[in-house]
């Protein structure tokens, strides 16, 4: 009986899931066994397509997309406001900008395939996603292979790989790398399913469920924190997978040109942030030769010699308050004008002088001892300048949250240090997420909370210095020797990389102002590590550059920074000119932009090379 009843509620999945996505099931390919379910394969056409979602540049820069019932929305609506959302959250959205700098937005019509996938030995799956457009270039035959940034959903890299490829006729794939927005409600015991609707767990398999009941009154669940796994770990695996899957789709909506092979269609890796981690991951794994070439912005890797990111981050999350209040950061975009992070920084020179940490007693001594002691941990003055904005919206405290718990492979375990995600009210009161709300998690969260109605939930919040007591705890799991301390730092050592294999071009981008990943802590100690090994990595050292490009929308950041991702489009360009042409790849450059409005060409001073 219970096979039977395992059996009926299988059939009962499938069948739902195709009449909502209204989207052709594609059977499973033996090139493509590590998928954990049916491909959805929907075409986007007529006031749909790949790269805008029908809502070209007018669109992406207008207000989010509604939905006709908020409570209800559609797959279509879903993925339209998924696509808008991504734009928004990693491109420099104003008109101009978008105009001059990310390429261009005309209409993509072509065919996507959705599916979920598994790397060896993960209990929780990652989403890939191909998109092959209809005018694709059988003759170049490229498929770029995109992990998205941060923590983000399955869209999260298409201002990076799509708005580069589409329109030439390249394919793309992308992978959340095993993170990604598909939130679990426990309240609900819903999730998100392939095609982006909230759907009941048993319904359809779903973008996450946990293993068991997530401990905390009415959690939610994020698949980088509560599957069990490492998600980092596996980034590179992550990224192969996807291109193994974008390899099969084309056999799939070209069969007259297939196979379609590492051997005679190139495979170009690009990312940035996470994303350009994942793929510098995908570089040192890559044994086999899928990848023709490797582009990573900004990337999040950690090699010997290196400052991971927990380390930095947590150590930023407590000094930096009381830093900001030296004149310093006076021009510093973020660190003026906030009476809630003033007082907060008061409170936090009274919490590292009671550590014994800071001998000075008086307010400026105490911020000018803090300045005095990020800097001789390594960080440099420009990013100092620019992590201020970061410390202003409780980044280092969000991603040291999450990290902890992906590292420790809590799963449906209590979180480190008492912390929690969970709906709040307006009165702080825990509560069942209303569906409007709910529905709104998978296309616009960026996968780590806080956001979107989604609270960190502090158990250790004491005053006058709040998030002191978790923070320290957090900094303990780097800094101690308990059960926990060693189980994170066995985390982070697992997600350390190695140089890339030996005759794969990589192009290195980074902003020399970079402050959530300073260069110092990361690309800078990859690339004398490759450099050790006597690979020919290049690196372009963008200045002024920051992290965020969407950050230029905010008053004030335009004048001191320029956008970072024309530069790694700029990179794809020199790649793909040696690639296809043989064009020898530049070398390291610093490269001395001018900020303005507009940015023009003449002011980013793009490098000129490849066919733009």
């Amino acid at each position: 009986m219970d096979t039977r009843k395992r059996l009926l509620r299988g059939i009962k999945a499938l069948l739902a899931g195709l009449f909502r996505a209204r989207a052709k099931p594609v059977s499973v390919s033996a090139g493509t066994d590590f998928l954990a379910a049916a491909v959805l394969e929907p075409r986007h056409a007529d006031g749909d397509d790949l790269l805008t979602a029908g809502l070209g540049r007018t669109g992406l820069l207008g207000p989010p997309v509604a939905f006709a019932d908020a409570r209800r929305p559609t797959p279509a609506e879903l993925r339209r406001r998924a696509i808008q959302m991504s734009w928004k959250g990693i491109a420099w959205l104003q008109p101009l900008a978008v105009a001059d700098t990310y390429g261009a937005l005309t209409p993509v019509p072509g065919r996507e395939y959705n599916a979920f996938a598994r790397v060896p030995g993960a209990t929780a799956t990652h989403r890939v996603l191909a998109q092959i457009p209809d005018a694709f270039d059988r003759a170049a035959r490229c498929l770029l292979v995109a992990p998205a940034s941060g923590s983000r959903g399955i869209h999260g890299a298409i201002a990076v790989a799509g708005a580069w490829a589409l329109p030439r006729g390249y394919a793309v794939a992308y992978t959340d790398k095993a993170a990604g927005s598909g939130y679990w409600d426990s309240s609900a015991c819903s999730g998100v399913a392939l095609d982006g609707v909230r759907a009941a767990a048993g319904d359809v398999p779903l973008e996450f469920e946990p293993a068991a009941p997530l401990a905390g009154h009415d959690a939610i669940g994020v698949k980088h924190a509560h599957s069990g796994d490492n998600p980092e770990a596996d980034w590179g695996q992550h990224t192969l997978q996807a291109a193994r899957f974008g390899l099969a789709m084309l056999d799939r909506a070209f069969p007259a040109q297939a196979p379609f092979t590492p051997q005679n269609t190139r495979v170009i890796a690009v990312g940035i942030s996470n994303g350009g981690g994942a793929v510098l991951q995908a570089a040192a794994l890559d044994q086999q030769r899928v990848l023709s070439g490797v582009v990573a912005g900004e990337p999040n890797i950690c090699v010997e010699g290196g400052r991971p990111l927990y380390d930095y981050a947590t150590e930023a999350a407590l000094w930096m308050p009381c830093a900001l209040l030296d004149p310093f950061f006076d021009d510093a975009p973020g660190a003026r004008g906030n009476p809630l992070l003033a007082s907060a920084a008061a409170a936090r020179g009274a919490t590292l002088q009671a550590q014994g940490w800071l001998p000075a007693e008086t307010l400026p001594a105490q911020a000018r001892a803090a300045l005095a002691h990020l800097r001789a941990q390594g960080w440099q003055d420009g990013a100092l300048k620019s992590a201020a904005a970061v410390t202003a919206f409780d980044l280092w405290r969000s991603l040291a949250v999450l990290y902890a718990a992906a590292y420790t492979r809590s799963g449906s375990e209590p979180m480190p240090c008492g912390y929690q995600y969970a709906f709040t009210d307006g009165l702080g009161h825990l509560v069942p997420a209303p569906a409007a709300l709910a529905a709104l998690w998978g296309p616009d969260a960026a996968g780590v909370p806080p956001g979107n109605g989604v609270a960190i939930v502090d158990t250790r919040q004491t005053p006058p210095d709040l998030h002191a007591p978790g923070l320290l705890c957090l900094r303990g799991l780097w800094t101690g020797s308990a059960a926990a301390a060693r189980r994170l730092r066995a985390g982070v050592a697992a997600t350390r990389s190695d140089p890339p294999r030996t005759g794969l071009p990589v192009l290195l981008v980074h902003g020399e102002e970079d402050g959530l990943i300073p260069a110092a802590f990361s690309s800078a100690p990859y690339l004398a590590a490759a450099r050790k090994a006597g690979l020919p990595v290049r690196e372009w050292r963008v200045s002024p550059a920051q992290h965020f490009d969407a950050f230029l929308a905010i008053p004030g950041f335009a004048r001191h920074y320029v956008p970072l991702v024309p530069y790694v489009h700029a990179a794809l360009d020199a790649l793909w000119a040696h690639l296809r042409s043989g064009a020898a790849l530049p070398g390291d450059m610093q490269i001395r932009a001018v900020p303005g409005l507009p940015p023009t060409a003449a002011n980013l001073r793009l490098p000129a090379v490849g066919a733009r």
